[in-house]
């Protein structure tokens, strides 16, 4: 009788500690991954989502890129935009993204799809990037990213370059149109696009501290 319940009993701290470490193993891993997520988007500014293909087809169709133009991609994450700018289009691309293993796997696939000649990826920051020969600018980075983009943009941007944006807007600079992009991650992709003005409201170079406009 008592071996029994001595057996019981052992059993059920057996069986309590199996479930507390596995509990315990599970908060680590989801605190952990937390952190890895936050570190991530730290250094980026913004996660690594792709953009569906077929929404960057429809994002170069929008501001009508040709063999004329080029396309610089911020944020570029495995470079599909850049990659598909010079192979369907004849564009030059220019990729730019932080993670440095994204621009290893984006100049390995220009080079896998015979468009490296005309594709560039560079690890760099958006913001200390020279956008002065650009002639088209891709954008799938938070509005509040955009926003603070939007200055630059202007600036080293000549009247006449466009800007397309998918599912994000630029505060107070209104788009000039908004098209549905067709299915994506998120149900539908609506891009945003611009033409650079000729004469820039100097309201559009101020950044509000708050990001809110």
């Amino acid at each position: 009788m008592l071996k029994d319940k001595l057996f019981s009993a052992t059993k059920s701290l057996s069986r309590f500690t199996a479930q507390t470490f596995a509990c315990t193993a599970l908060i680590f891993f989801s605190v952990w991954g937390g952190m890895e997520l936050w570190f991530a988007y730290s250094e980026k500014g913004a996660p690594y989502v792709t953009t569906d293909r077929a929404v960057v087809y429809e994002m170069l169709e929008a501001v009508d890129v040709s063999s004329e133009d080029v396309v610089y991609d911020l944020g570029s994450g495995d470079g599909r935009i850049p990659i598909a700018a010079a192979k369907k289009y004849g564009a030059r691309g220019v990729g730019v993204e932080i993670d440095s293993s994204l621009v290893v796997r984006s100049r390995a696939r220009a080079e896998e799809v015979g468009v490296a000649s005309q594709v560039e990826f560079r690890r760099q920051d958006l913001f200390n990037t020279d956008l002065s020969d650009a002639t088209v600018v891709t954008l799938y980075l938070f509005r509040d990213m955009n926003i603070r983009l939007r200055p630059k943009l202007l600036r080293q941007l000549d009247p006449g370059d466009r800007i397309v944006s998918h599912d994000f807007g630029m505060g107070r600079w209104e788009p000039d149109r908004v098209i549905d992009g067709g299915p994506d991650k998120t149900g539908r992709a609506t891009l945003y696009v611009w033409t650079v003005p000729e004469k820039i409201p100097q309201r559009l170079l101020q950044i509000p501290e708050d990001l809110q406009e």
